[in-house]
């Protein structure tokens, strides 16, 4: 059920022709109270789209009372029409939802720099037809209208304590951090504070979202928006409900992972021994963003050479000649040498796991990344046409 499978959430999918092959895309999620606690993180990129600027000026009161979200269009670059159209999406909401636009947080994706009368009045048309469609278990028909090249839907749910969190996500290209990836809907009846929400919402994107760099683009979209309702009347111990919301998060983001543009292996880089979890994640990253490691990935060759060579272009602490990477489960390098033969890593399977020990200390993070195909590049050769 998705973003509906908490109480007192509402959801709805639509096709209004945003999308050229007739499918739903605009979607709403509705809190029906009784609290309409929000928060949210943004994309860091400093090239924003229209209804990012609009929805950080929504949260920061720490209330939201709806989310809309449209694919077919990512309303960015489109000058004083784009964020004129963000804003009439909202007050469109809040007329018919009877709140507040100041309260209603919007959400495009798709094609960067494209925008006109018509995608308004297809947005527009998408909110009234959302709103009268809006139901207690539509979460379902939300999470298939928010994609775009994503192949197949992301929901999770998680239950603990009397209190349930569930979620949507879209993003199948332009994967990487930036407080943010891709467009997430959070729903929760476990009653919050916003300032916890908040705190939550940042502690669980960070070891998740933040840690998928599929290829290495930032988003001028990304969105992560929390709802939290106290429909359960349940204070959750906030340890735990960040903990519960990290794992959901988590989830999502290898669901993403999993159906990156054009990609034949998830690859799973562990970092270990580091000298701090800020080390870790830059020797992650170096890797997941290194395109040599990732074609050879794709080729089915073991080639750890181009992991040594792309950490030694980080800032972190080690020593390149004391360093062992493991691929799949067999250690191919062992301090700065060769190892185990190349022969003995079996690359076929899509999971792909890399594990490098930097023998320096005790920190470590995981960063997850794709390989880098000939489907990619098609793909994105061919986006806009």
């Amino acid at each position: 059920m998705s973003v509906t499978a908490a109480q007192g959430f509402a959801a709805a999918g639509v096709a209004v022709g945003l999308k050229s092959t007739g499918k739903p895309d605009v979607a709403l999620v509705v809190n029906r109270g009784p609290r309409k606690v929000g928060a949210a993180v943004f994309t860091s990129n400093r090239a924003k789209a229209n209804p990012i600027i609009w929805s950080q000026q929504v949260v920061a009161d720490g209330v939201i009372e709806a989310v809309v979200l449209n694919s077919g269009g990512a309303n960015c670059f489109t000058g004083s029409f784009g964020f004129q159209t963000t804003h009439q999406t909202a007050e469109k909401a809040a007329e018919l939802l009877g709140v507040s636009a100041g309260d209603v947080v919007v959400c495009s994706t798709g094609l960067i720099g494209t925008g006109d009368e018509v995608f308004r009045a297809k947005v527009l048309a998408g909110v009234e037809q959302g709103v009268a469609a809006l139901s207690d278990d539509g979460g379902e028909a939300a999470s298939l209208a928010i994609m775009t090249t994503d192949s197949r839907p992301k929901r999770s749910v998680r239950t603990h304590d009397g209190w349930t969190i569930g979620g949507m996500a879209k993003g199948a290209g332009m994967l990487a951090p930036g407080l943010a990836t891709m467009l997430v809907v959070i729903t929760t009846d476990a009653e919050l504070t916003s300032a916890e929400a908040d705190a939550a919402l940042r502690r669980a994107t960070g070891t998740s979202f933040d840690r998928l760099d599929s290829d290495g683009c930032m988003s001028t979209n990304d969105q992560v928006t929390l709802l939290a309702n106290g429909a359960t009347g349940i204070h959750p111990d906030l340890d735990v409900f960040a903990a519960v919301l990290a794992d959901l998060c988590q989830d999502l983001a290898r669901q993403l992972q999993g159906d990156a543009e054009g990609a034949s292996h998830d690859i799973t880089i562990r970092v270990v021994s580091a000298e701090s979890e800020t080390d870790a994640v830059e020797v992650g990253r170096s890797v997941a963003r290194n395109n040599l490691f990732k074609a050879a990935i794709f080729g089915n060759d073991p080639n750890w050479g181009r992991v040594l060579a792309a950490i030694g272009t980080t800032a972190a602490a080690f020593d390149p000649y004391d360093v062992d990477v493991w691929m799949n489960g067999v250690r191919v390098c062992s301090q700065g040498g060769p190892d185990r033969p190349r022969e003995e890593v079996d690359l076929a399977p899509r999971a792909t796991d890399l594990l490098i020990d930097l023998k320096v200390g005790t920190a470590e993070a995981t960063i997850l990344t794709n390989d880098l195909t000939h489907d990619y590049v098609h793909e994105n050769s061919a986006y806009a046409s």
